[in-house]
C-alpha cells in the first residue's frame, strides 16, 4: 500500500521536477460507501464518507495553454498536453482525470490556463475506494481557486461527473465526488442524488467500540468497462418499462406489480436498486437513533442483494464478507462499483485481529492474492493544504 507524502516533500519534488515552486497544494480524499450501491445514477440515496486516504496535487499556473503532468508513482513519465482542442478520449492512464477536469471547467465557461501538476496519492488503486475521483476532486478544487471561478460544491460535483462520463468514458453517478468534496470528519454524507441535498450523519464507530475494516481483495476493477455500463442500461430499461423518471420513484411496495412487467434479469436489477434505497434510509434512521452497532444486518442484506440480484460481486469479495462475518464482524458488504475492489466489515474492536487473520488465512487457502486490510474513519473533504 502506498504512503502519503507530506506537503514539504511534495513541494520539494515539484521544484525538482519543474524548476520552480507550486502555487499551492490541495488534497481530496477517497471514499468508502457505507451503503447505497448503484443507486446514485438512479436518482436515489447513498451514504458514503470521505476517508483518511487522499490524493494530493501540487499545482502551478502557466502563462500558456500547456499542461504538464507528473506523478510520484514509479513508471509514470511526464505527460504533456495542450488545452487548445482538448477533446474527450484524450490522455492515457491517470492523466485523463486532470485533463478531464480542465476540459469540463472550460465547457462551463471557466478560463482555464495551462498548468504544471505533481500528483501523490495513497488511495489504493482499483480497490473500489474511488482513487480516480480523489484525483479529480483535488484537481478541480485547485483549479476552482486558481482560476477565481469559485464555483460552489454542487457545480464542482457536476463538472467532475461530466469529466468522468464524457471525457474518461465511465458512466458513473455523483456519489464519489460528492463524498470527496462535501465530506466532514466523523460524518457520513447522506446524499439525495436527485437534487444533491446533503445531510451529514454522525458515524463514530470507535465511540461504539467498533472499527470499520476495509478488505482490498486486490481484484482490480474499472468503471470504464462493460459490466458497469450494462447494469446502468438495465436500470434505465426498468425505469422506462415501469413508466417512471428513475428507479428512485419505485417503492418496495411496487415490486410485486413490477415483476409482471419486467423480464427476470431486469427485475432483479430493479429489485436491488429499490431495496438498496430503502436500506439507505433505514441505515440513516438507525444511526441517528441507535448508532453504528445497529446497522450490521442492513450491511449483510446489501451484500446479498449485490451478489444475487445485481450480480456485481466476485468470489474474492464473497469470501471476504463471509469470512469476516463468521469471525466476529457484525456486518459486512462489498463497497464500490463491484466486479472486484474492496469489502467493508464493521467489527468490534476486540474481534479485529481475529477477523484480519481469518480473512488472510481464507484467501491463502483459496489460492487468492493476499488482501490488504486496513481501517478507515470519516475525514474532511477536499481543501487547500498549503
Amino acid at each position: 500500500m502506498t504512503t502519503s507524502t507530506d506537503v514539504f516533500t511534495l513541494t520539494a519534488a515539484f521544484h525538482e521536477a519543474f524548476g520552480t515552486v507550486p502555487d499551492g497544494v490541495w488534497q481530496a480524499p477517497g471514499r468508502v460507501n457505507l451503503i447505497g450501491e448503484h443507486t446514485d445514477y438512479n436518482e436515489g440515496f447513498v451514504l458514503p464518507f470521505a476517508i483518511d486516504k487522499t490524493a494530493k496535487v501540487a499545482v502551478r499556473v502557466r502563462d500558456d495553454s500547456t499542461v504538464r503532468l507528473l506523478s510520484t508513482f514509479g513508471g509514470h513519465g511526464l505527460v504533456e498536453a495542450s488545452l487548445d482542442g482538448l477533446e474527450p478520449g484524450s490522455g492515457e492512464g491517470w492523466s485523463r482525470y486532470p485533463l478531464g477536469v480542465a476540459w469540463a471547467l472550460k465547457e462551463r465557461g471557466v478560463s482555464v490556463p495551462g498548468f504544471e501538476l505533481l500528483l501523490d496519492s495513497d488511495v489504493p488503486l482499483g480497490a473500489g475506494l474511488s482513487s480516480s475521483h480523489a484525483i479529480e476532486c483535488a484537481v478541480i478544487t485547485a483549479l476552482n481557486e486558481l482560476t477565481g471561478a469559485n464555483l460552489p460544491a454542487e457545480e464542482l460535483v457536476l463538472a467532475t461527473q461530466r469529466a468522468e462520463n464524457i471525457f474518461v468514458g465511465a458512466p458513473t453517478g455523483i456519489m464519489d465526488q460528492s463524498a470527496s468534496l462535501r465530506g466532514a470528519k466523523g460524518q457520513a454524507v447522506f446524499l439525495d442524488c436527485r437534487d444533491q441535498h446533503v445531510e451529514l450523519v454522525p458515524f463514530d464507530a470507535e465511540a461504539s467500540g467498533l472499527v470499520l475494516l476495509v478488505i482490498d481483495t486486490k481484484v482490480s476493477h474499472s468503471h470504464a468497462d462493460g459490466g458497469y455500463a450494462s447494469r446502468r442500461a438495465s436500470c434505465e430499461l426498468g425505469a422506462q418499462v415501469l413508466g417512471v423518471t428513475a428507479l428512485r420513484d419505485v417503492g418496495v411496495e411496487d415490486l410485486e406489480a413490477a415483476s409482471g412487467l419486467l423480464d427476470e434479469v431486469t427485475m432483479r436489477r430493479v429489485r436491488h436498486v429499490v431495496t438498496e434505497n430503502d436500506r439507505v434510509l433505514q441505515t440513516v434512521e438507525l444511526l441517528g437513533a441507535q448508532g453504528p452497532a445497529s446497522i450490521g444486518p442492513l450491511l449483510d442484506a446489501s451484500h446479498a442483494s449485490m451478489r444475487d440480484d445485481f450480480e456485481i460481486s466476485c468470489p474474492e469479495l464473497d469470501l471476504a464478507v463471509d469470512t469476516a462475518r463468521a469471525s466476529g464482524a457484525i456486518g459486512a458488504r462489498m463497497t464500490g462499483g463491484g466486479f472486484g475492489g474492496s469489502a467493508i466489515a464493521l467489527t468490534p474492536v476486540g474481534e479485529e485481529h481475529k477477523v484480519r487473520d481469518a480473512v488472510v488465512r481464507s484467501f491463502a487457502e483459496a489460492g487468492y492474492t493476499a488482501p490488504d486490510i486496513f481501517t478507515v474513519t470519516p475525514a474532511e473533504g477536499a481543501f487547500r493544504l498549503a
